[in-house]
């Protein structure tokens, strides 16, 4: 599996403002086939990639009141 190129994706933070201090991610759908995921407040660290189909599945096994991550 090749690494996607992630330096031109529209990241999106998540709207979540709960009592979590602000640990919430951010989420890239711009990148053709993939899904990137990482952590908002260490924007260069580590990038969970995923394709959209167990995306779907994630997102969709998370409360409302999580992250509003679409």
């Amino acid at each position: 599996m090749t690494t996607p190129d992630l330096s031109r994706a529209g990241w999106r933070k998540s709207i979540h403002r709960g009592g979590t201090g602000g640990n919430c991610v951010e989420v890239a759908t711009s990148v053709p086939g993939v899904v990137a995921v990482r952590d908002r407040k260490n924007q260069d660290g580590p990038v969970l990639t995923l394709a959209p189909a167990p995306w779907r599945s994630c997102a969709a096994g998370m409360k409302p009141a999580d992250c509003d991550l679409g």
